[in-house]
């Protein structure tokens, strides 16, 4: 039996890191068999050597996100947890910086990964199911070349493909019938920017926020172009947006090949390009997993039942 012993300082610090009612702890001592008990401001971790030292990382990586965002949430300490006890290494890279004092740092090592394809190279794509933060690091990472002024505009691009509903007799105009489509690329967007600015950029068109069939005849110089929603392109789609990339842009390209909401029979652009660029040099495909989910623990979960099917009755 071994022990370690981690310093919170503050009862109020110790009560943000365990949680109200211990519900924290709680969460940690189900998944690990350590004693874990608080005196004067302190920690103390006991039992079997690996259940210590995973029980210590996940306190310790909790203590260090409380001091960056000052709150911890459920669903925060269950990531944790379920990245170190899975074994998965914590994600070495720079966060990212979209704002005055604001950072965003990858999860997982395969967002970590994903954010170091996007910094260093012109053309990435990126597959995984939904809730792994393809969209959301790609903004950020657009966001953060704008501020260092490596690109002079962005350009968040999708496709206007209905998911099994049809929009077309809803009313307004064409803008607010294609807005539905754009809204995650905005509700992404105003989480790393004010919103002053945010419209300034867009009335001055340095951000565009675009529908896919937008694109058609344009070329793109020193720009960041993200291509969200991709399984939802055709062949022919996939490759009028890969063409109007120019001089200096940068491109990103994501989608989910599970959720693909194209008519019967028709081949999907991000699959297809994903084959047909392979052995193209400067693309790089990175390949997030469920384990790079950090939506609401449950979508894990939700993801995995979808992928292995309904179970069969006994």
């Amino acid at each position: 039996m071994i022990e370690s012993t981690i310093s919170v300082g503050t009862a109020e610090n110790l009560v943000l890191l365990l949680g109200t009612h211990d519900q924290h702890l709680k969460q940690i001592r189900s998944t690990i068999p350590a004693n874990i008990s608080t005196r004067d401001g302190k920690i103390f971790v006991q039992g079997d050597e690996e259940a210590v030292i995973q029980a210590t990382a996940v306190l310790e990586e909790l203590r260090t996100r409380l001091s960056r965002v000052g709150m911890l949430d459920a669903d925060q300490v269950s990531q944790v947890i379920n990245r170190i006890t899975s074994g998965q290494e914590v994600p070495h890279t720079d966060p990212i910086g979209v704002r005055g004092g604001q950072s965003i740092h990858p999860r997982t090592q395969g967002q970590a990964e994903y954010v170091k394809a996007i910094r260093e190279n012109a053309l990435v794509f990126c597959t995984g199911p939904a809730g792994t933060g393809k969209t959301y690091l790609a903004v950020a990472t657009a966001v953060e070349a704008l501020r260092a002024e490596s690109i002079r505009k962005i350009v968040l691009v999708r496709p206007a493909v209905e998911a099994g509903e049809s929009l077309g007799f809803l009313p307004g105009d064409l803008q607010a019938k294609i807005n539905p489509y754009l809204r995650p690329l905005l509700d992404a967007l105003r989480e790393m920017m004010d919103f002053d600015q945010m419209q300034r950029y867009m009335s001055e068109d340095v951000i565009e926020v675009v529908p896919l069939a937008y694109m058609r005849g344009r070329t793109l110089n020193k720009a960041f172009i993200i291509l969200d929603e991709a399984q939802n392109t055709t062949v022919s789609q996939m490759k009028m947006f890969l063409t109007r990339m120019g001089e200096g842009s940068r491109v990103v390209v994501s989608g989910d090949t599970s959720q693909t909401d194209l008519p019967p029979h028709t081949k999907s652009g991000l699959i297809d390009a994903l084959s047909r660029l392979r052995n193209i040099e400067g693309f790089v495909r990175v390949a997030l997993t469920v384990s790079d989910i950090v939506r609401h623990r449950l979508v894990q979960d939700i993801v995995r039942a979808y992928e292995e099917g309904p179970k069969k009755k006994k």
